[in-house]
Parts: C-alpha cells; sequence; structure tokens
C-alpha cells in the first residue's frame, strides 16, 4: 500500500513538474524578442517609389526607456492625415508595406515601426500592448510635434491590431482604426492556441496558460491578464472597423466577433470568406482597400 501511494505521489509529482517546466518553456517563448530582423531601406524605397512618396527614419523612446523605429512615409500630396501601420508577433514594419502603398497613393502619410522586442527597436520584453500601447502614444506624440497632420489613424494586423485596440484608452487622438485578426484577450488566445496544439480541451490547457502567466508575473513583475483588448473595447468611443477571415486558425474569428459584441455601437465587423490569417487583403484586394480608406474618409 506505502508503494503503491508513494508511485502515486512520484506520478503526481513528476506531472506538476512536466507542466511547469513546459509552461515556463511557452511563456519564455511568448515574452522574449521573436524577430530581430534588421530593416533593409531598400524595401522603404520600394515602396516610396511605387506610391511617387517619400521617406525617412524616425525614432522615439518609449516610457520605458527602450529606443523604438520606425520608417515615416510622406505622399506627393498629403491630405492632413496619418495612419500607423502595426506588425504582428515574429514580423517587424516589413510585414505591413503593402499597406503603406495604397495608403500613400490616397494621401495618407504612413507611419510603420518595428514594435518592441522586434527588428531595430529595443525592449527584449514583448507585453502584447500593456507596455505597447504607451509606445503608441509616444509615436502619436511625435507624429503631431514634427508633421502637420489634423487627423490620425491606425491599421494593425494580429498583435498589432490588439496593440491598437488597447491603445485606445491612452491616446483619444485617433479618429479611427482597423484592427485585422486582434485577440479578445491573451488569456483566452492563449487557452485557444494551446488547445489546438494539443488536441485536448480547455481542461488540458488551463494548467498550462495559468502557471505561464504566473510564471510571467514573478519572474518580470508583467499580469498577462492585462493585455485585454475586450477591456479597452468596451469604453471606446473610437470607431473601430474589425476585419477577420472566416479560416483563420491562429486566432479564430470568435475574437473579433466577441470584441465587436461588447460595443456594437463603436465597431463594425467585417468577417471575410475563406480568409487565413491576416489574409483577408489576398483574398479580396480591391474590396479590402476601398474598405479601408473608406473607412478613415468616413470618420474624419
Amino acid at each position: 500500500m506505502r508503494i503503491a501511494r508513494r508511485l502515486v505521489i512520484a506520478g503526481l509529482t513528476g506531472i506538476v513538474i512536466a507542466v511547469a517546466l513546459v509552461s515556463i518553456f511557452i511563456a519564455e517563448g511568448c515574452v522574449r524578442g521573436w524577430a530581430r530582423r534588421q530593416p533593409d531601406p531598400t524595401d522603404a524605397d520600394r515602396v516610396a517609389r511605387a506610391a511617387s512618396a517619400t521617406w525617412q527614419s524616425a525614432r522615439v523612446t518609449a516610457a520605458d526607456g527602450a529606443p523604438l523605429s520606425a520608417w515615416l512615409f510622406t505622399p506627393r500630396q498629403p491630405n492632413g492625415s496619418a495612419v500607423i501601420l502595426l506588425h504582428g508577433v515574429a514580423d517587424t514594419r516589413r510585414g505591413v508595406l503593402f499597406h503603406a502603398q495604397y495608403l500613400l497613393q490616397a494621401g495618407f502619410t504612413v507611419l510603420a515601426p518595428d514594435s518592441r522586442g522586434h527588428g531595430a527597436s529595443g525592449g527584449d520584453l514583448l507585453t502584447y500592448g500593456i507596455r505597447e500601447a504607451a509606445d503608441i502614444h509616444a509615436w502619436a506624440d511625435e507624429l503631431f510635434r514634427t508633421r502637420p497632420i489634423q487627423r490620425l489613424y491606425g491599421l494593425g494586423e494580429s498583435m498589432g491590431a490588439a496593440v491598437l485596440i488597447e491603445s485606445l484608452p491612452r491616446e483619444p487622438r485617433f479618429r479611427a482604426v482597423v484592427a485585422e485578426c486582434p485577440f479578445s484577450t491573451l488569456q483566452d488566445e492563449a487557452y485557444d492556441r494551446i488547445e489546438r496544439i494539443s488536441g485536448l480541451g480547455r481542461w488540458a490547457s488551463w494548467p498550462l496558460v495559468r502557471s505561464g502567466f504566473l510564471y510571467v508575473r514573478l519572474r518580470y513583475g508583467v499580469d498577462l491578464k492585462q493585455a485585454s483588448p475586450a477591456a479597452a473595447i468596451r469604453a471606446t468611443e473610437v470607431p473601430v472597423l474589425l476585419i477577420h477571415g472566416t479560416r483563420d486558425v491562429n486566432i479564430p474569428p470568435s475574437h473579433s466577433q466577441t470584441l465587436h459584441a461588447l460595443n456594437p455601437q463603436a465597431t463594425t465587423l467585417w468577417l471575410v470568406p475563406g480568409a487565413a490569417h491576416v489574409s483577408a487583403i489576398s483574398a479580396c484586394p480591391e474590396e479590402y482597400e476601398r474598405r479601408v480608406v473608406g473607412w478613415f474618409r468616413s470618420h474624419p
């Protein structure tokens, strides 16, 4: 009997240790810097030439001292408006430059930053909007300080979409934003991701997510449960166009549906049939550009 009890205890202890080690591994992968590819100026040259625009490097210092880098594009005929473009996890400013071209052709000044922990920007810790929201405020200050703009807009993809929504309480100068494939809360997205990878239900992902979040809070002093576009969108009056592909398996469209349900007065939801993660523009490029540009112009 004692031997059986010891075996049970040893087995449970092993499971607890295994869960703790796996959750730490996953948590470190989530919050440490992902993409450190340095930006190639030829990419900026290519976009500027295609849109008959000019560009220059831009830089600000975040509230915590992290240096942040971006490309700032100026259209040939500025319309007095600027758009901040935000990329997703493991990407850089290069990944959203295809948006810059049609926005520049429509007269918008475009700022494309590397998110903290990505590209040429500093800050090794990714917080999925907790610190990044303040970074957006710093970039907005820089735009209004250095450019003759009257209207500010934002367009974000995936994590960038979530960060953009989370920045709304801190940056009231946004006239309207477009968020493609955002998560509703980082915690719910973590549950969804682990369930999909493991093939098991919420009961299996719960200990990994909870222990991983606890580890990050104890190790880095960051409560990832605060990474919540849902909390930000409830109270915002800024118009938000939510775009989500119906075949998105990275962040299911239910996340955008949840955000829309939380504030249907301020949000509009466009579900794109057959589109995968941040691929709506590939599924219907002309309609995508028309909707985005029209969304900004309809909120002067």
